[in-house]
């Protein structure tokens, strides 16, 4: 038989980037198996116990079969989505809401809704690194406008907004608060990126996984507080459990909608995936229905973590704004690549037998240029720990023997 090429992958296939916060993970396994320590500040997973009641949940589904959810939620997890939105101030209907598989898929949903291949979505960047992956996985193109760290990355003037937009663009995705910046944006600027979005026909994609972790007496601003009809057609908002109740791998999440059109979208993705996992769905029922003892400690909880690395990082000398939110802080690192930095971090670096994992910055940006000297780090370690990782990042900084910046 003669020998011949395997097929060709698709060109999204060869497209999809990397994620900046996982592909080093391989690398990271190979520093653990030669018994060194490795902290990772380099993804959002908390340190902290997942609430018992989701524990608990789990370990009593006592029923004989684990079927299929429906697919737009199970019944309890659609009412205690509601329940939350109570909680936290809005009137969210279960008709208005759909079960997702983590956050990820609710973003997955949204960017398919609103654009057809070929059309683009606006982001602002640096930005969540997925969102390039959805994209890529949709055929829909992003364009994204570059923030200013010396403006806390806060949202650019409406002129500038307007300026990015074309005839081919669809959407406007926000995070906020903003992974991997942290920063809040207030009530003034949503509203003007709302008047962008309403005066060009754009739908606006809102990403409130952090939505209770605002520090320093601040308040968020969801999309869902603009009730005007126009905010009610074209505001979408993307939720998850992950952060909120440290339950990551329960993959638990949702997609608001008021427009019955977008939600008769989603609901024929939903019905294509079948469901999310049922087990997990009943098992975070009583955190939605009861969040606010636990998010008022955790706000708290995060605020004092920020506080502890944005002192340590000072002291490290390393550049850097306070973040206002979430629990991510882009720090620029005396090198000339953060790439290069981070594999070297995990292959030939240690102290005293202990290293840290950081996410470079460039995964971030899809402007190739931007962000080669950042890195995004995440502070989900307790206060000691966080002081260890910073400190073996200042020291692995004096010993680097790569290009400086």
């Amino acid at each position: 038989m003669a020998v011949t090429q395997a097929p060709r992958v698709s060109q999204r296939g060869r497209d999809a980037p990397p994620s900046p916060v996982r592909k080093l993970m391989p690398l990271a396994a190979a520093a653990k198996a030669r018994g060194t320590t490795v902290y990772h500040i380099n993804i959002g997973q908390p340190d902290l116990a997942t609430p018992e009641p989701i524990l608990a949940s789990i370990r009593s589904y006592s029923e004989s079969v684990l079927p299929y959810a429906p697919s737009r939620g199970m019944p309890e997890t659609l009412s205690a989505w509601s329940s939350y939105y109570a909680a936290v101030g809005y009137d969210i209907p279960t008709d208005e809401l759909i079960v997702t598989t983590g956050g990820s898929e609710a973003l997955a949903f949204a960017f398919m809704a609103v654009a057809d291949p070929g059309d683009e979505i606006l982001l602002f960047e640096p930005t969540y690194a997925n969102y390039f992956g959805f994209a890529v996985g949709s055929a829909i193109e992003t364009v994204a406008i570059t923030l200013d760290p010396e403006d806390g990355f806060h949202l650019p003037a409406s002129a500038r907004i307007q300026d990015a937009i074309t005839a081919r663009t669809r959407a406007i995705c926000i995070s906020n608060p903003n992974n991997p910046t942290g920063t809040v944006y207030d009530r003034q600027e949503l509203e003007e990126l709302l008047e962008v979005a309403v005066r060009n026909d754009l739908f606006v994609i809102s990403d409130e996984t952090y939505r209770e972790l605002v520090f320093d007496g601040l308040e968020h601003t969801s999309m869902l507080e603009f009730d005007s009809s126009e905010a009610r057609d074209r505001v979408i908002i993307v939720d998850s459990v992950s952060k909120r109740f440290s339950a990551t791998g329960a993959r638990v999440g949702c997609l608001v909608s008021r427009n019955p059109a977008i939600m008769d979208a989603v609901g024929r993705f939903a019905q294509a995936r079948l469901s999310a996992p049922t087990v997990e769905q009943l098992a975070v029922v009583p955190m939605l229905k009861d969040p606010l003892p636990y998010t008022s400690w955790l706000r708290s909880e995060y605020e004092g973590r920020r506080n502890a690395v944005y002192e340590h990082l000072l002291h490290a000398d390393l550049a850097c704004r306070k973040p206002s939110g979430a629990f991510y802080i882009m720090v620029t690192l005396p090198v000339e690549d953060c790439d290069d930095f981070a594999m070297w971090l995990l292959t030939d670096f240690d102290s005293n037998g202990e290293t840290v994992m950081v996410a470079p910055g460039a995964g971030f940006y899809l402007t190739r240029s931007m962000g080669r000297q950042q890195a995004r780090l995440a502070y989900v370690l307790n206060k000691q720990d966080l002081a260890r990782a910073v400190d073996i990042l200042g020291e692995a900084l004096r010993q680097y023997p790569g290009g400086r910046a």
